[in-house]
């Protein structure tokens, strides 16, 4: 049997929390142990008795949470957690190492098990475990837009449906995958006159079939891009290109022949941004005015339905975090290639190409750490 710690989230407005006390009951009738800090998932309801109900220790501190076994969390841990990692513990979480060196030196230094939820693979080649955080993204993306768009928020006071005998907003989205896909249908949902970019025509054609007349299709290029920016009142910026930065497809040149008051939510700025003027912001502070155009850029925009999105993130990764309790880590992880892919420090060693290139570090074949 394992002990498992689940702590209390301590980044800025993030209330989300790695497990649920109907997944802790599961674990605890699987033979486990499960430690939980106190108010981890208060503030969603879940309070430390629920817990308790569900066969849980409840314990005041991080330093308490942290001697079990494996620690299961939704952010990479904090600087204030770095003292209390230990050696051989699997961490199982959001960690993001590429674009983060002293993170990913801290976990090599402790020599911890590192699997992180954004870079594990399913049977379609997809991300499983990212995908329900990119569908309450998108969706979330059309809400915080809309209200961008009213006049007491800078917006040009555009309502997105229109109503009989006034036209409808023009809502642009650029990324054709599960961000844009989802903001697409809100947007459609409210009315609004929606357009979606893409480079990949197979996808554009994917997208055309389900929704038809009722959604634009345009293939993005400069061109394409410029012209619709002209006339846009809402811009998604919804692209992705896996463990990379995302690419700046928006000047600030294209800005300046924007709508004054015309919003744009950029929810690749967790990777960097896709437009030239972006900045992380957060729910406290989340827009702000740069050449006449409102930018929405928050970097944890699922935080805002931080209960429908720990219901959507723990649905997803209770399957695997079983799999960690009942197997171990080795078995578990060699018995799925997919799962393994998870694995991006492991006793010391960088197991994860992407993470190894982009850090300059050497990469290591995991299954060698492993067997």
């Amino acid at each position: 049997s394992m002990l498992i710690g689940i702590p209390k989230e301590n980044k800025n407005h993030e209330y989300r929390v790695g497990a649920t006390p109907s997944i802790v009951e599961a674990l605890v009738k699987a033979g486990h142990s499960v430690l939980v800090q106190t108010d981890a998932g208060s503030k969603l309801g879940f309070t430390d008795e629920l817990y308790e109900q569900a066969g849980a220790k409840v314990v005041e501190t991080l330093a308490e949470v942290y001697v079990a076994d494996m620690i299961v969390k939704v952010k990479e841990p904090q600087p204030i957690e770095y003292p209390l990692l230990k050696e051989k513990q699997v961490l199982f979480c959001y960690l993001h190492l590429a674009p983060d060196p002293e993170q990913t030196k801290v976990l090599l230094e402790k020599q911890v098990i590192g699997i992180a939820y954004e870079t594990i693979y399913d049977a379609h080649y997809r991300l499983p475990l990212l995908t329900p955080m990119s569908e309450i993204a998108g969706r979330i993306s059309i809400q915080a837009g809309a209200a961008s768009l009213q006049m007491a928020n800078g917006g040009r006071g555009v309502l997105l449906g229109g109503v009989p005998g006034v036209a409808p907003a023009n809502v642009l989205i650029i990324g054709g995958g599960v961000v844009g896909t989802e903001s697409a249908k809100m947007a459609m949902g409210l009315g609004a006159r929606t357009t979606i970019m893409d480079t990949n025509l197979n996808r554009l054609r994917e997208l055309d079939l389900v929704f038809g007349g009722r959604l634009q299709t345009l293939y993005s290029n400069t061109q394409n891009l410029e012209e619709q920016l002209k006339t846009a009142d809402l811009v998604v910026g919804a692209v992705l290109i896996p463990g990379k930065t995302a690419p700046r497809l928006i000047t600030r040149k294209m800005l300046k022949t924007m709508k004054a008051g015309s919003v744009i939510v950029d929810v690749a700025i967790d990777q960097g941004g896709c437009c030239e003027t972006s900045r992380p912001t957060t729910h406290s502070n989340p827009t702000y005015v740069e050449e006449g155009v409102v930018h929405y850029c928050v970097t944890n925009m699922p935080g805002a339905c931080a209960l429908t999105s720990t219901l959507a993130l723990t649905n997803a990764t209770f399957p695997y975090m079983m799999k960690l309790a009942n197997l171990g880590y080795k078995k578990a992880l060699l018995a799925d290639p997919l799962f393994l892919e998870g694995l991006n420090v492991c006793l010391g060693h960088v197991t994860h190409r992407g993470v190894a290139h982009d850090l300059g570090y050497v990469h290591v074949d995991p299954k060698e750490l492993l067997i």
